[in-house]
């Protein structure tokens, strides 16, 4: 039970429906939507579209979504991966001929083709309620106007509007700066196109002026997209993939994402019993430290786009879960070669939205690095991800970069379930951390018997490329001991990721949602 003379947040309670978001407006639109007669797929689409300006350092049209569906209780879930491809001029050869040991992030050739708004207009036409003229509705009007920015938000902005160059900065900034606090962010441009969506579908964005505006910025900064690979862009509906932890059935996306990663995580850490130690414990967060290092390691050896991976099924296997637990020492840091994707980003925004006849959507929506590649369009001012830079300029690797081709995602969508008891779409935002929250979430729930908002906001710590960052909730004990495990311990300079879930009790049907308080969001429900 919470400590009420202590800070913290409520789980939220309703009966019809709810929506947890990173920012308080787009979960409000959501219920809006959701209130005017549209369904989880309805009110998700619309929070998203808003999130694009509440928060265009972490996502936008520019950028890819995946999501998990559930259209109703008791049918298994639909998986959608909306990621983009590389354009077909990409070549692996070419950028390491010019000297390239990675795809710079900040070029024209980390730029994949977005594709968040073929995913969107295909949600709603093959499952939502709503003409998509009004769900669009509500971002187009806060486009127009603006909206004030959010604490978190000013404070990313800040810290990453030098990824700005070009038109953007001129599109991002106000008067050369990035916006305080309170001050409002418009982007009326975006709202033209928003329109054109509305009444055109996916060619109102992959054809026509705005295609053209997006392949002419590209172009101009050196890279190869032509109309022709935003027209071929369409997203796919996949199967999911799933493992159990301890009674509990954790429901991933399937590659490119990294959502194996994430099973192959708790197919690990089930051979520990985690459930006999504090769940702020130096022992607790060394085990999950040395899991991560050991799955993070695989799913840098395989995981690629379908086309190209053939290890999927040795990643799931229990017996690869029980060799890789075999290498840990409760009492020693193991030493890997740092992971490949060396910087580590945060840009990410997830919501999940249940409607009042219990249609679950887990969604998620990211640009990659702050402002993506930096590289925005002229005339309508939307900026484009950089998810090229997941690829790889290994030769032969299966991630290798290559025309055509989805590159490695770090954006998961979740699914947590209990059969008899409850289902719980779930999301962790945070890059490269997010196979890592999934299973600490995970844990939180199963191992120790958290409600989604305790689960969301206990303490953090992640291991990456050599570094263990451990959040200001752990003791200063906890910390000497992870050190003199062999961990180099740091204190990360900002908040570990972020995380939105709504439980649906399977008895009562009553809603349960957690909304994380590292962002300005929260969770909404009527």
């Amino acid at each position: 039970m919470r400590d009420y003379q202590q800070d913290g947040r409520s789980v939220v309670l309703s009966q019809n429906g709810m929506c947890a978001t990173s920012h308080p407006l787009a979960a409000k639109v959501a219920v809006n939507i959701l209130e005017a007669g549209g369904n989880a797929v309805d009110a998700g689409i619309a929070a998203a579209m808003v999130l694009n300006i509440c928060e265009p350092q972490m996502t936008g049209l520019g950028g890819d979504c995946f999501a998990l569906l559930q259209p109703a209780p008791g049918v298994q879930p639909i998986g959608l991966n909306a990621s983009g491809r590389a354009p077909a001029g990409l070549s692996a050869d070419r950028l390491r001929a010019a000297g390239h040991a990675t795809i710079p992030d900040g070029s024209a050739n980390a730029v994949t083709i977005p594709g968040a708004v073929d995913g969107f207009v295909t949600l709603s036409h093959d499952h939502g309620k709503l003409p998509l003229s009004e769900v669009l509705a509500p971002a187009i009007r806060y486009a127009e106007e603006g909206v004030p920015v959010a604490p978190r938000v000013a404070f990313d902005w800040a810290n990453d509007a030098s990824r700005l160059q070009g038109t953007a900065r001129s599109r991002y900034l106000l008067n050369g700066k990035a916006p305080k606090a309170g001050q409002v962010f418009a982007a009326p441009d975006q709202a033209k196109v928003l329109r054109k969506i509305a009444a055109q579908g996916r060619a109102g964005f992959y054809e026509g002026e705005v295609a053209e505006d997006l392949v002419s910025a590209l172009q101009a900064a050196g890279g190869s997209h032509t109309l022709a690979d935003f027209a071929a862009t369409k997203c796919d509906y996949v199967t999911p993939i799933s493992t159990a932890y301890k009674g509990h059935t954790l429901t991933e996306l399937p590659p490119n994402g990294h959502g194996a990663t994430a099973l192959l995580m708790a197919n690990i850490l089930a051979h520990f019993d985690l459930t006999s130690l504090d769940p702020l414990s130096a022992e607790r967060a060394h085990l999950e430290a040395e899991a991560a290092k050991l799955a993070y390691d695989a799913r840098d050896r395989f995981i690629a786009d379908p086309s190209a991976m053939q290890r999927l099924d040795h990643l799931l296997s229990p017996a690869t879960a029980a060799s890789l637990a075999d290498l840990i020492d409760p009492n020693k840091a193991l030493h890997l070669p740092s992971q490949r994707l060396e910087s580590v980003h945060k840009e990410t925004v997830y919501l999940t939205v249940v409607d009042k006849d219990r249609m679950a959507l887990s969604l998620i929506y990211s640009v990659f690095h702050s402002f993506g590649s930096g590289i925005a369009s002229d005339k309508f001012g939307i900026l484009l991800q950089n998810r090229g830079a997941g690829f790889t300029l290994q030769k032969g690797h299966p991630n290798e970069a290559k025309g055509g081709k989805r590159p490695m995602h770090t954006i998961i969508p979740g699914m947590l379930g209990k059969p008899g008891e409850y289902l719980m779409p779930f999301g962790v935002m945070g890059g490269q951390y997010q196979p890592n929250g999934h299973m600490r979430f995970l844990s939180n729930i199963a191992d120790y018997g958290m409600d989604p908002q305790a689960a969301i906001s206990l303490p953090r710590s992640f291991s990456h490329a050599g570094e263990l960052a451990v959040e200001g909730g752990y003791s200063d004990e906890s910390r000497a001991k992870l050190a003199a495990l062999g961990h180099s311990v740091i204190r990360p300079k900002t908040a570990i990721g972020g995380a939105q879930a709504i439980r649906i009790d399977a008895e009562s049907g009553v809603l349960m949602a957690g909304s994380d308080p590292r962002k300005d969001g929260c969770a909404l429900g009527y």
